[in-house]
């Protein structure tokens, strides 16, 4: 497992890079990087990550389409925007509903390992994930958050590798912030 992680980290590093560089390659390679830590985070028994992870292979498709497409053939690349106070509430408490949900699940059904917090960063980062997608200038903000988080929940799991990039991952999203800021 310990090759995969590494290779998973690499990849996503590249990944939220090109992101932050508004770069389209940043969607199939978070696609290679998301497949990898499927089987890393089910190894752990970090069974919402897995989830996510299958679900982010999804939006990985779906962004590429819309960063290309801006959602329409023909239109050009997607601009950045940014969400108004109600729809980022209406999210935040979609992102709060699927906690609710899936940790409740994890938690009678499963051995999961920390079923709450697993959920609630899953929740969450599909947020962060639509709204990156939609290039949402909240998207990074909000990640630099989840990624605090989950540098102690890979860390309390034994993923030390995984919690040295999510580490590196606030770094990447402040840059990410202030390169989309700019990009307004």
């Amino acid at each position: 497992m310990f090759w995969i992680e590494n290779l998973a980290a690499v990849l996503g590093v590249l990944s939220v890079w090109l992101m932050a560089r508004q770069k389209p390659l940043a969607w199939p390679v978070g696609f290679a990087m998301v497949v990898l830590y499927a089987v890393v985070f089910f190894e752990a028994r970090l069974y919402s990550e897995t989830l996510l992870q299958a679900v982010y292979a999804v939006l990985q498709a779906y962004g590429w389409w819309r960063w290309l497409r801006g959602g329409n053939a023909a239109h050009g690349a997607l601009p950045v925007t940014t969400l108004r106070t109600p729809l980022v509430l209406r999210d935040l408490g979609i992102g709060l509903v699927l906690t609710a949900a899936l940790g409740a699940f994890m938690h009678l059904k499963t051995n999961a390992q920390m079923p709450w917090l697993d959920a609630a960063l899953t929740g969450f980062s599909l947020v962060g994930q639509y709204w990156m997608a939609n290039k949402r200038l909240q998207c990074w903000p909000l990640w630099i958050v989840l990624d605090v988080a989950y540098v102690g929940m890979f860390w309390a799991a034994g993923l030390m590798t995984t919690a040295l990039l999510y580490a590196g991952f606030v770094g990447l999203a402040l840059y990410g912030w202030r390169q989309w800021r700019a990009a307004r």
